[in-house]
């Protein structure tokens, strides 16, 4: 194939995160090749550093759930059995009385795990917007990207968010070039789903604790399951179908505290002892709440067969034709242009349907794909990809989690945080406003300030190549200083697009 800087540019911009000083060149031999050679069975490159794993994330987690726990006792304990005994009023922190070490011991035991919960999360954030910023593997990147946000998760709730750095190194990025019923089933029994969508508390009414407890089910994870990461609005599927399946999800839950109460035993070998059935690290299956009987979704119908009942509904809505169309359109919208060529669409669907839902041969598909070379930018970049660009131009890295949190906030897409299980837009509709833009250039002001690349003509030439327009590049070559010249690059369109 003839070297081709122009097309180097696309995949670099498009199908990955953007170029970093000198890449172009080194890819413009094979650009294709470049990302094709990126498709590997493993899986997506891991951020570096050493985090915790979700089993011991879920040993943090039930520790301070039970702090959480007997902090509560503490205060019902400590509450007036009549208003004729009431106390004098509590402290204003609204915490048990510091003359009560145990409370207080406990209190603060709670507040340090829950400190440190975040504290590495954010951290997890911060390695992976570092590895975005420096790797040589910008399709795999992207593409492991995409799929934690269609099967999104969100820290806006504690409970899923000291679970969501787990969620995209365990349950995502391993399975992205696998079969996508493998990888939605990763993704489905990952604590951190279970607890964003709530199916931990879901219980069957007739099953042995429903009856017990009067408890009910909870129909958010099988309807996200359908509507979001699976079939469609448009698949075809009934309130009744949605129903159904959550009856079937009854008894996927995560390890709690009482399974962790049999003396003499291992952590882990206890935690697995509360499994009715084998999972992965972090997902237990509990009989006791699991809805009884078949379970008829879609027209097929399920025997009772506990938590493998669930498993052969979602693996069978994996595999459904709508499944493939849906998020086929999805992928071509994010890759390509926000109205995807139909063409382009009808590539990825066939690829899909004819593998059986093998991702690897969807992103060839992707990749091999016309529509995909197209030299002009067509997608807006979301906040996170215009700051990891950024820095990819400048061949830096962030540094520190504060001003990177602070950035992603003030443009709308606070780390790990996505508003609603829908996931991030990434329409220029949602992010090309006024005010986004204003804030973008507040950004692109203080990262040029800082930055200390030499010659910005140099910086725009290798971040966009041929791609560079002419107005572009006379504004950048004009400027007045360098933190200008580099502000005017970071608000063109040839650089806020891809």
């Amino acid at each position: 194939m003839a070297s081709s800087p122009t097309d180097a540019a696309v995949a670099l911009t498009r199908l990955g995160l953007g170029a970093r000083p000198g890449e172009i060149d080194r890819v413009a031999a094979d650009p294709r090749g470049w990302a094709m050679g990126q498709i590997r069975s493993q899986g997506a490159p891991q951020p570096p550093g050493q985090f915790a794993d979700t089993a011991e994330r879920v040993a943090q987690y039930i520790d301070y759930q039970s702090d959480a726990g007997l902090v509560r006792r503490d205060r019902r304990a400590a509450a007036p059995a009549t208003p004729e005994a009431a106390p004098s009023p509590a402290p204003a922190s609204g915490m048990p009385d510091a003359a009560d070490p145990q409370a207080v011991a406990r209190r603060e035991a709670r507040q340090a795990a829950r400190r440190d919960i975040t504290q590495d999360t954010a951290q997890e954030f911060l390695a992976r917007a570092q590895r975005g910023a420096t790797t040589d593997d910008g399709f795999a990147e992207r593409w492991a990207l995409f799929w934690s946000n269609a099967l999104t998760v969100s820290a806006a709730k504690f409970t899923s968010g000291a679970f969501v750095g787990q969620y995209e190194r365990e349950a995502i990025r391993p399975h992205v070039f696998g079969r996508f019923e493998d990888l939605v089933l990763a993704a489905e029994q990952h604590p951190a789903m279970l607890l964003y969508l709530d199916q931990a508390r879901s219980v069957g009414p007739d099953s042995m604790a429903g009856a017990r407890r009067n408890a009910g089910l909870n129909e958010n994870l099988a309807r996200e399951m359908m509507e979001l990461h699976t079939v469609g609005a448009e698949g075809g599927y009934t309130q009744g179908d949605v129903t159904e399946l959550a009856r079937a999800l009854t008894g996927w839950s995560i390890p709690a505290a009482r399974d962790q109460r049999q003396p003499g035993r291992p952590q882990r070998a206890r935690r697995m002892a509360a499994q009715a059935e084998p999972g992965p690290d972090g997902f237990v299956f509990r009989a006791n709440v699991h809805e009884p009987g078949a379970r008829t979704v879609m027209g097929k119908t399920y025997p009772a067969a506990g938590v493998a009942q669930g498993q052969a509904i979602l693996r069978d809505l994996a595999r459904h034709p709508a499944t493939a169309k849906r998020l086929s359109r999805r992928l071509a919208a994010h890759f390509v242009a926000d109205d995807p060529p139909p063409a382009l669409v009808s590539r990825l669907e066939a690829a899909w349907t004819s593998s059986g839902g093998d991702l690897a041969q969807v992103a060839r598909a992707l990749i091999d794909a016309p529509e995909t070379w197209t030299p002009q930018p067509a997608k807006i970049k979301t906040p996170y990809d215009f700051i990891v660009s950024a820095h990819r131009a400048l061949g830096t890295r962030p540094q520190r989690i504060q001003p990177l949190r602070q950035a992603l906030l003030d443009m709308g897409q606070p780390p790990f945080a996505p508003p609603s299980p829908e996931g991030w837009p990434d329409t220029a509709a949602d992010w090309a406003g006024p005010d986004a833009l204003v804030k973008r250039l507040n950004w692109s002001r203080s990262a040029a300030d800082l930055a200390q690349a030499s010659d910005p003509n140099a910086v725009a030439a290798a971040a966009l190549g041929p791609r560079l327009g002419e107005r572009t590049r006379l504004a950048v070559a004009r400027a007045e200083s360098r933190p200008e010249a580099l502000t005017l690059l970071f608000m063109s369109p040839e650089f806020q697009r891809r």
